[in-house]
């Protein structure tokens, strides 16, 4: 016969793993006790194996399937103010060759330096429209992820091109053009708030 203890325990456990699993399986710690979850429960779950650690104060359902995006979705989740840029951005557009080995992650001036180990990041900072002009959220492994658009991401990787490198620029306006749909009044409006129309516009003109 099951212990109360044992029984109290499973029933907390399914309890919280119902929450988990109606905001899609993964929760920062601070998200999972608002949502009523007991602090006590939350680590016993970790500790028998129910929930696995995805990133410091991640947790997510060990039953659930793999993640797809496991970087996206760990720098979204402990990087919530943040937006994925430059390489990382091309990367998830198909606009690049170049495998990132750093989460690119743009955030606002002033904003604090987030603490992650793993994935290794590398924030930019952003300032007024360059920060707030051309999101868009992805839903990844059910986690919203902002990333932005592909026309923004080639104006903002001009912008930084001596960080990146022009030729990575130059590339992915390659990629860009073999695209179906090209979106040249959104890539100018993004270069003037870039400040880069100027040194934009011959690639584009030669490429396009």
């Amino acid at each position: 016969m099951m212990s109360q203890d044992a029984n109290s325990h499973g029933s907390r456990f399914d309890r919280a793993a119902a929450i988990f699993k109606k905001r899609g399986g993964i929760l920062r710690t601070a998200q999972a006790l608002r949502a009523g979850i007991h602090p006590g429960t939350l680590y016993a779950m970790r500790d028998s194996g129910a929930l696995e650690v995805v990133s410091r104060g991640v947790y997510r359902l060990a039953d659930s399937s793999p993640l797809g995006n496991p970087d996206l979705v760990t720098v979204a989740t402990r990087v919530p103010g943040g937006v994925i840029c430059l390489i990382s951005a091309l990367a998830f557009h198909e606009l690049t060759t170049q495998i990132p080995h750093e989460m690119h992650v743009a955030l606002p001036r002033g904003a604090e330096e987030p603490r992650l180990v793993h994935p290794p990041i590398k924030t930019y900072r952003f300032t007024g429209e360059a920060f707030t002009e051309g999101v868009e959220t992805h839903e990844l492994d059910s986690v919203s992820v902002r990333i932005y658009s592909p026309e923004k991401t080639l104006a903002d990787c001009f912008k930084f091109r001596n960080k990146i490198g022009l030729d990575t620029a130059v590339e992915a306006v390659r990629f860009y053009r073999e695209r179906r749909t090209i979106k040249v009044d959104d890539l100018m409006r993004y270069a003037v708030v870039c400040r880069v129309k100027k040194i934009i516009r011959p690639y584009l003109e030669a490429i396009l």
